[in-house]
């Protein structure tokens, strides 16, 4: 008569044990080598997708060309006008001018608004700068 049992499971092989010298090192270090060897293995990326990943979610191009806006804006816009307003932000098409006072903010829009548009979106392009907003602050 032959008997069936049940298969036994054998467990997975687990990493090789640390040595001596691997367990003081890890000790002295303060670090458990073993545990970030297993985290490492099970969470590898290439680093061409890290990075493509990072500079997506940092949206680099926007920032340079924010930054391009605030260096070229005392070049493209008159002298009286840049003396007293700042761009402070560019969010969804909209670029954010800070206006020091009351007065130069009601002379700006009523009188500059436009020139000052067209040159930017001239420079920038329409599809980056395609409102401007002028505050005082």
């Amino acid at each position: 008569m032959t008997m069936n049992f049940p298969r036994r499971r054998i467990p997975p092989a687990s990493p090789p044990k640390s040595t001596a010298r691997q367990r003081i090192l890890a000790q002295w270090r303060g670090v458990d080598m073993q545990t970030l060897e297993k985290l490492s293995v099970k969470g590898c990326r290439p680093i061409g997708r890290v990075v493509d990943s990072l500079l997506t979610n940092l949206e680099l191009d926007k920032r340079l060309a924010e930054t391009m806006i605030l260096k070229v804006w005392n070049n493209l816009i008159d002298p009286n006008i840049s003396a007293h307003a700042c761009p402070t932000g560019l969010h969804n098409g909209t670029l954010f001018v800070t206006v020091d006072n009351t007065v130069r903010h009601y002379d700006i829009i009523l009188y500059h608004r436009r020139e000052i548009l067209q040159r930017l979106q001239y420079s920038f392009g329409r599809e980056l700068i395609a409102r401007i907003s002028f505050r005082v602050g």
